[in-house]
């Protein structure tokens, strides 16, 4: 045996020389991946440049130094690269996405609470854009709540101030005009906490809108979050 089970660490040998390459290239594996950051996960090319302890989830197609070692994590460690390859389980934090994911044996999946022995999913997701208010008595969001979500809730933060004549707007969808909110501020840095007594399924994308109280609207911005449940089917 010359690795680990789980991590693939280098095991020191019997009268082996040069012990302190071995237990560097450990130390390294583990600076890599306890704690897992991710840099990303479809960056086909090795960076030109990168910290030591950099992690990076290699895609299919991979290029140069990281050629042939599609799926496995490549650690950058003193002026070269280190591989090692996920398990089923293992979590990670990736950064150019701001995603959580999980492996699942094959391929990292974003955004799992649950994963079942044959691939179903249950996923817990967060869609976060800025909404532009547009001028009238309501606005419609361009993102929209994405088809067989199950909603928590949506949450806002006023990011320039809601201009025009309303003295307060409120949030919901087509059949529910104030279902995440209402009586809500217009000024900078105003907010919105708008989660449901019991989750919603939507089974049709529906936009969000925001509605004026008291008068229209004439500009703005909001920044909106969809905080909503999905879930996968198993695999064959």
């Amino acid at each position: 045996m010359t690795e680990t089970s789980q991590l693939g660490l280098p095991i020191l040998q019997p009268s082996q020389a040069q012990k302190h390459v071995s237990v560097n290239e450990a130390l390294a594996r583990l600076d890599g991946l306890v704690q897992m950051g991710l840099q990303s996960r479809s960056q086909l090319n090795p960076p030109l440049s990168a910290e030591d302890g950099a992690t990076y989830a290699v895609p299919g197609g991979g290029t140069n130094a990281w050629s042939g070692n599609a799926g496995r994590v490549a650690i950058y460690s003193n002026g070269g690269w280190v591989f090692v390859q996920p398990k089923r389980g293992w979590r990670a934090y990736v950064q150019d996405e701001s995603v959580w994911v999980v492996h699942d044996g094959t391929i990292w999946r974003s955004d799992v609470l649950a994963l079942s022995p044959n691939g179903a999913t249950t996923l817990l997701k967060i869609r976060e854009f800025d909404h532009t208010v547009g001028v009238g008595a309501t606005s419609g969001t361009a993102t929209e709540i994405p088809a067989s979500a199950m909603v928590i809730g949506v949450t806002g933060r006023v990011i320039d101030a809601i201009t025009g004549t309303a003295t307060s707007w409120q949030l919901g969808t087509a059949d529910g005009l104030d279902r995440f909110g209402s009586g809500l501020g217009i000024a900078h840095g105003s907010y919105l906490r708008g989660i449901l007594s019991a989750p919603m399924t939507y089974w049709a994308s529906s936009p969000l809108i925001l509605s004026a109280v008291g008068g229209d609207f004439a500009g703005g911005t909001v920044r909106l979050a969809i905080h909503y449940l999905e879930i996968g089917i198993p695999g064959i």
